[in-house]
């Protein structure tokens, strides 16, 4: 298991969620929920304070493993990201994150309402969460590596 801080990046159409792991990739948690509109800038600073191992970008694909409209727009951002930042950027299969979140907001208590300013945090850390098991299990990184220029991981 490569140690390092990681981020988590869950794309939304209206907001972009962000959670981090500590230094071994014992536990996620959650960081922040972004406006969509400002979100890359957002990322650009947080990546600098933080300076991360790797960000994971959830690719949200179909049950069928389809790509849709989702996917398309997930894998556009995820390469903005990669482009304005020199940090690896991973796309991971994402598929019911953000129901899992919706689910387990909606069991401790969270109402509709309330959940839409932390459902896509939520769902980063249930991204990165799985990201981070999946290496310890596997002993390779997760997810696909954006082939992008500055990404050499």
């Amino acid at each position: 298991m490569r140690h390092g801080v990681r981020l988590g990046v869950d794309v939304g159409k209206a907001r972009v969620g962000v959670a981090m792991c500590d230094r071994e990739g014992l536990l996620a948690t959650p960081l922040e929920t972004l406006p969509r509109a400002s979100a890359l800038d957002a990322l650009v600073r947080i990546v600098s304070e933080l300076n991360p191992l790797e960000i994971v970008v959830g690719l949200p694909l179909a049950l069928s493993g389809d790509h849709t409209a989702s996917t398309h727009d997930a894998e556009d951002f995820a390469e903005g990201l990669a482009l304005a930042v020199s940090t690896p950027v991973r796309l991971v299969d994402e598929r019911l994150s953000t129901v899992q979140a919706a689910s387990g907001l909606r069991e401790a208590g969270r109402s509709s309402k309330k959940q839409r300013q932390v459902i896509d945090q939520a769902a980063a850390v249930i991204l990165l969460q799985h990201a981070v098991d999946t290496e310890k299990s596997r002993g390779v990184p997760p997810g696909q590596l954006l082939a992008l220029k500055g990404n050499d991981a």
